[in-house]
């Protein structure tokens, strides 16, 4: 019943900016963490940005300044604004969230994942 739907990908050129957003929706209880993943052909999975529940960011090396990511928790959302884009971070991006969803009986934490939304950046 938990889903997390990605949008705002697309394609740019270098210096441009896009804005990702997630929505997690369902039967859910609580949620944890929020991040941001991505993916480039060949290339493993690597941790983009992340948002913890009680506010506090992690960025890679390589977005640090340029990339922010912020969460609404009254709607169970998280963001990512990618500023001065380069060809380097042309990937799948993949939202990632901790969620506490309801089942009846007792609270388990997993891990869910969106269905990944490509951006492509120009030189």
């Amino acid at each position: 019943q938990v889903q997390l739907v990605e949008s705002g990908g697309g394609s740019v050129q270098a210096g441009g900016s896009l804005r990702l957003s997630c929505a997690a929706s369902g039967s859910i209880f609580s949620v944890g963490d929020m991040g941001w993943y991505r993916q480039a052909p060949g290339n493993q999975r690597e941790l983009v940005a992340e948002v913890t529940s009680g506010g506090r960011t992690t960025y890679a090396d390589s977005v640090k300044g340029r990339f922010t990511i912020s969460r609404d928790n009254a709607k169970n959302e998280v963001y990512l604004q990618m500023n001065s884009l380069k060809p380097e971070d042309t990937a799948v991006y993949y939202c990632n969230a901790l969620i506490n969803p309801y089942n009846g009986a007792f609270v388990v934490a997993i891990n869910y994942w969106g269905q990944g939304t490509q951006v492509t950046v120009s030189s």
